[in-house]
């Protein structure tokens, strides 16, 4: 039966307790382990209390995965599509329940929880089936045969800021090539994670151990696991700093290892631009998504210089008109910040602009007043950025947009590429073919036109220290394959 719609920010709901882990088909008492507590984004309470994992449990979990991949990786195209669509299916079923729990542990508004946190880890496994049924696993290049075949156990570390979309999108195509994985969710938001291992205990359509579910600390579980000599692969996503430390460790082992890491993205708006009110809703929009905990976030506004004026008038009026409030109240187009450590940080971040000398336009350092609880951070604008200044350089992960001016068209290239990221990108242009000949010079692995929405089929992935590796469609599920060549 299917979670009722929820209409309020829970009340009076006892804690969830997680004190078991999920290591090959079973459910595993975790019950003398050190615990942490989740904590709801906007009333401060405690959500629930999670056990965490130790090298150990990564031990265990591997030593399953690698007993379960056995068997899975000779099963047919046809028996992983019936997995496939059963996890669709469930997900499916408990997608309320999914979009509140993540409403609660990130903030996200609770109607774009249901579209994107929901929505895009049932799209995630959906998908799988179609890519999977026109993929071709073996052709012929004159003498030899080429075969695709599952890399083997992947350990999937995945971040806070989208947290079951993040694991659905490493695990789908794992499991669609046939690998078994070890999963280890963000310690912050963890709860969510355990209703995908649900679903798949509850379908009983996968052999034991080719699921797998550790939570803990990225220092702990994360390292064991990248550095684990039975781990083929590593599929990461967060911080840049720490997928350097995520490399570092899998380094000795010479496993694969893929990372989606941060952005600092540019947004260039072209002088050919007529509508500009439109060109700069979209723009703050998408610097704002999930209260700005977005690694692809257009955070960097670039204007023609004569047109600043007009450009801050509107950004401040955005701003302004971006309601902070609780995610399960339907005014709220903005929700907390996932922490108390994350609010502080990009508070820091806001008080920098304004002592390296950015002109502050809307928002500020200051607690917003109507909030007495919840990690909130005023949606704040800064214009006259100049692009060495610390925010214009750094991922800040917050509603903080920076506006830049420019006054030339290769100038505004040579500003969107002078970051150590190269994640995503925007253009706006009357004319699109000018806008596409201007995508072509950003350094990112994606880049949106005129607003275009974003598409869970294309690749997903950066250029320089944004990672490497690509996620989504059929660019995602070729990165858990091997390709051998059988001369004949």
């Amino acid at each position: 039966m299917a979670t009722p719609v929820q209409t309020g920010h829970p009340t009076g709901v006892e804690p969830i307790v997680r004190d078991a882990f999920y290591i090959g088909g079973e459910w595993v008492s975790a019950a003398d382990r050190e615990t942490i507590d989740v904590i709801d984004a906007t009333t401060e309470e405690v959500v629930g209390t999670v056990a965490l994992g130790t090298a150990e449990d990564v031990d265990h979990a591997v030593e399953a995965a690698r007993a379960g991949f056995g068997a899975w990786s000779q099963t047919t195209v046809d028996e992983r599509i019936a997995a496939l669509r059963a996890i669709t299916a469930g997900l499916q079923e408990r997608a309320e329940e999914i979009a509140a729990l993540v409403a609660r542990e990130v903030g996200m508004p609770l109607g774009l929880s249901r579209m994107i946190q929901a929505g895009l880890p049932i799209m995630s496994f959906g998908s799988m089936v179609n890519l999977l049924d026109e993929l071709e696993l073996e052709q012929q290049i004159g003498n030899s045969l080429i075969v695709r075949e599952p890399v083997g156990v992947v350990g999937c570390i995945t971040p806070w800021n989208y947290p079951l979309h993040q694991i659905c999108a490493k695990v789908a195509p794992a499991i669609a090539a046939g690998c078994a994985v070890v999963v280890k969710p963000s310690e912050v938001t963890p709860l969510n994670a355990f209703i995908l291992a649900e679903v798949i205990d509850e379908a009983g359509i996968l052999p034991a151990g080719v699921f797998n579910l550790v939570p803990g600390t990225g220092p702990v579980v994360g390292h064991a696991i990248a550095c684990h000599p039975d781990v083929d692969m590593v599929s990461f996503t967060g911080s840049t700093r720490a997928g350097k430390l995520v490399q570092n460790a899998a380094c000795d082992t010479v496993k694969r290892v893929a990372l989606e890491l941060g952005g600092k993205s540019p947004y260039v708006i072209l002088p050919d631009t007529s509508d500009m009110q439109q060109a700069v809703i979209n723009g703050v929009g998408k610097c704002y998504l999930n209260s700005g905990q977005t690694c692809s976030a257009l955070t960097r506004m670039l204007v023609p210089r004569e047109r600043l004026p007009e450009v801050e008038m509107i950004a401040k009026a955005v701003a302004e008109e971006s309601t902070i409030g609780d995610p399960f109240e339907e005014s709220s187009r903005l929700g907390p910040l996932v922490s108390d450590v994350q609010r502080d940080r990009v508070r820091g971040y806001i008080q920098k602009g304004i002592d390296e000398g950015a002109k502050l336009i809307a928002g500020g350092p200051e607690a917003p007043e109507a909030q007495p609880t919840g990690y909130f951070v005023k949606p704040t604008v800064f214009s006259e950025v100049k692009p060495d200044m610390t925010i214009a350089q750094e991922e800040i992960f917050g509603p903080v947009l920076a506006i830049i001016p420019y006054d030339s068209e290769d100038e505004a290239a040579e500003i969107a590429n002078n970051t150590i990221y190269g994640l995503a990108g925007g253009v706006w242009s009357d004319d699109p073919d000018h806008a596409k000949q201007f995508a072509r010079k950003l350094r990112t692995g994606q880049v949106e036109i005129n607003g275009a929405t974003f598409n869970p089929l294309a690749p997903f992935g950066g250029y320089k220290q944004s990672g490497h590796g690509r996620e989504l469609g059929p660019f995602g599920l070729d990165e858990f394959f091997e390709i051998k060549s059988i001369q004949l």
